[in-house]
């Protein structure tokens, strides 16, 4: 019988979707980056992953975001855990915390692969410091107006804080999948043993170039 993932195998071969869902994921965020990106990731074959965040849906998430209407209102992770399991059939670890310098190193700890979709300068700066003082493997995916970056630690600069909210940018959603498709083909690609690749997107004249 076809699984959920047929698609993926045929493509990447079993022996990759194997170590796909061996690897054990950590998402920072489970806004316009994060369930994006989770979306896509537990599709392709990831399945021990976990989430971190302790908003709530809101009727301003649902453009960008992977929420429904029936969600608002409902804690992030909970909404994504749900979605994922009716939808593939895996469960991720749903923590519903706010990441602090106190739990940092708890929450993220024993991850193969940490990702950062955090929307903001200080929750990513803790995130940037927990994998450095951790040696793991760190992947920073974010966004600004039409711009976004997927880079790997420690190439990262946290940003200042002072930018737009790309969620309020007429064309996020497009800018969100884009940045959050390259971000998946460049985990893919990590898992599978090959080198990792930085790269900056910007959406006005569709570019996707390699970060230097």
């Amino acid at each position: 019988m076809e699984g959920p993932r047929v698609h993926e195998e045929t493509y990447r071969s079993r022996e990759l979707m194997e170590k796909l869902a061996a690897t054990r994921l950590v998402l920072c965020g489970a806004g316009a980056v994060g369930s994006n990106l989770a979306v896509n990731l537990v599709r392709q074959g990831f399945t021990r992953v976990r989430v971190i965040d302790d908003d709530r849906v809101g009727q301003r998430n649902l453009s960008t975001q992977t929420y429904s209407r029936a969600d608002v209102g409902a804690l992030k992770v909970v909404a994504l855990k749900n979605d994922l399991f009716r939808t593939v059939g895996v469960e991720i670890d749903a923590v519903s915390q706010r990441l602090t310098e106190a739990n940092a190193l708890r929450l993220l700890k024993g991850a193969s692969v940490v990702v950062d979709g955090f929307d903001n300068a200080a929750s990513r700066a803790l995130v940037r410091d927990a994998v450095r003082l951790n040696a793991i493997p760190c992947l920073h995916v974010g966004l600004s107006a039409d711009y976004a970056e997927v880079i790997w630690d420690p190439s990262y600069r946290v940003p200042s804080g002072r930018g737009e909210d790309v969620c309020d940018y007429p064309l996020a959603r497009n800018l969100i999948q884009l940045a959050c498709a390259v971000a998946s083909e460049v985990l893919v690609d990590v898992v599978a043993g090959n080198p990792p690749s930085s790269y900056t997107i910007t959406l006005r004249d569709l570019s996707v170039t390699t970060f230097e």
